[in-house]
């Protein structure tokens, strides 16, 4: 089963963030939270303090197949101002491994050129940010190893398309059903 490392960084959107890992979860995909920090305890956009599984530093990405960018703002911006983040992020892509975002965070991928020439969505306003994409204002948009999706009420659409892009539309349908969506 591949693994998933979600980054969090001081102001994400917790709807984005939780409701990823917690989808991905029901469908028995390991996923690694990770703050950007240098200690766990990362506070969301609208003040929810959460409890990250490790920090960058210490994070062990040996078997990460995927990696998820939650937007919010500061979340996206402060994202975007990690140089290890984005770093990691870039090699990722470049392997060909599936890297995804959502909401304001597709900035951090449209300002690593990794969206030259592909479809790619994001939060009404920040298009701009997406250098060189084909934009295409989608709930969801996957052109090979990159899913970006358009905002927190889109969560479960970005989070089923990546339970089906990791480990297959029958395990989509099963938490699809067990969502009662």
């Amino acid at each position: 089963m591949k693994k998933v490392a979600l980054f969090l960084a001081n102001g994400f959107e917790e709807i984005e963030a939780l409701g990823t890992v917690d989808i991905l979860r029901r469908a028995g995909i390991p996923v690694q939270t990770v703050s950007i920090n240098n200690e766990k305890s990362v506070t969301g956009a609208h003040r929810i303090t959460v409890l990250a599984d490790t920090t960058f530093p210490e994070a062990n990405f040996s078997g990460v197949d995927v990696l998820v960018l939650p937007g919010g703002m500061p979340g996206a911006k402060n994202l975007n101002e990690q140089e290890a983040l984005k770093k990691k992020v870039k090699e990722h892509a470049e392997k060909g491994k599936i890297v995804a975002a959502i909401c304001a965070a597709p900035m951090v991928l449209g300002g690593l050129g990794l969206l030259e020439g592909k479809k790619a969505t994001c939060y009404p306003g920040f298009e701009s940010e997406l250098i060189g994409a084909k934009v295409t204002g989608d709930n969801v948009s996957i052109d090979k190893n990159i899913v970006t999706g358009k905002g927190p009420g889109l969560v479960f659409e970005f989070a089923l398309e990546l339970v089906e892009t990791i480990a297959g539309a029958e395990s989509r349908k099963e938490v699809q059903e067990g969502l009662l969506i």
